[in-house]
């Protein structure tokens, strides 16, 4: 056990690089996150009452949708205090909780869009028993599996975690309470803990995207046997705005942590963290929409009914 005081709270850095941009980007960053707030929050809302949504694409991206509200829930107003406080500090139990939820909540994304694939396969590749395997049980399983096996692998984790004795430097160079800067404030060995996370990343990245890309494979052979052009187009246009949330997300995640760690790369992995944490919430909204007709006719019929004038 190495010698010192024991840790009872963490300093977060921030980003002490950006001197006199701090007042701009916290405008920017708040206004992103209202922003975030308000999209995920009415497509959560318009997937729960329409009835014409109430289908298991529809109840996946509103599982999404409520997890991104959550997920920059975690980070973002913590990230804000750094941009206006010089020395950001953060209780010992706040940052463990702040680092529980941001992973559980990050590695069930990936379940998430995983259990979408899926969907999605099912639906193009055997759509006449799609709609008796896709049952609503079904479903809810996925979903429930999603949440539950992500907060399970962090959990475990965390549990080995908090019973750690943290008498090192307290002082964390990132925006949010990671898991590697407290780790290296811990007085003793933590090469299990290490382990642990190291196969817990194998096997939430690496075998959540393989079995996506098998997904793929299958959709677009399928896609390709389909004769007509516009069958083609209209065939992918039901996948292709999940498979721009997951390119956006697993090219964010597998930048970071196949680029070599030196200090320059470090600086890079943060500013990828904070459009991990902020942009990619901010787009599923808009990715999901767009060109989303199904959607956007909701968004619609909710818009006039709001407009119209209620009796007396």
């Amino acid at each position: 056990m190495r010698n010192g005081t024991t840790i009872t709270e963490f300093i977060l850095l921030g980003f002490p690089d950006i001197e006199g941009l701090q007042v701009p980007l916290f405008i920017v960053i708040f206004f992103i996150y209202i922003l975030t707030l308000a999209g995920n929050g009415l497509i959560t809302a318009i997937v729960w009452v329409e009835p014409r949504l109430q289908i298991p694409m529809y109840f996946f991206l509103c599982n999404l949708s409520f997890l991104e509200i959550w997920y920059t829930t975690t980070v973002i107003p913590k990230l804000l205090e750094t941009l206006v406080v010089a020395r950001t500090v953060i209780c010992m139990p706040c940052c463990l909780l702040q680092a529980f939820f941001h992973f559980f909540l990050g590695t069930t994304e990936f379940f998430i869009l995983t259990a979408m694939s899926f969907d999605r396969y099912l639906a193009i590749c055997k759509p006449l028993r799609y709609p008796t395997i896709m049952t609503s049980s079904l479903c809810l399983q996925l979903a429930l599996g999603s949440w539950a096996v992500g907060f399970t692998i962090v959990f475990c984790q965390m549990l080995l975690l908090v019973q750690l004795p943290f008498c090192g430097n307290n002082i964390i160079n990132h925006f949010y309470c990671d898991v590697g800067p407290i780790l290296k404030a811990a007085c003793t060995d933590t090469s299990i803990l290490e382990l642990l996370g190291l196969l817990a990343t194998v096997l939430v990245i690496p075998g959540s995207l393989l079995f996506t890309v098998i997904s793929y494979i299958y959709i677009l052979s399928a896609i390709l046997q389909i004769p007509s052009a516009p069958g083609r187009r209209k065939t992918f246009s039901t996948c292709a705005s999940h498979l721009t949330v997951v390119s956006l997300l697993y090219g964010a995640v597998l930048f970071m942590y196949l680029r070599p760690t030196t200090h320059s790369s470090f600086k890079i992995n943060k500013v990828v963290s904070v459009l991990n944490t902020i942009l990619t919430p901010l787009l599923n909204p808009f990715v999901y929409t767009i060109r989303n007709k199904e959607v956007k006719a909701a968004l619609m019929k909710a818009m006039a009914c709001s407009k119209t004038p209620h009796p007396q």
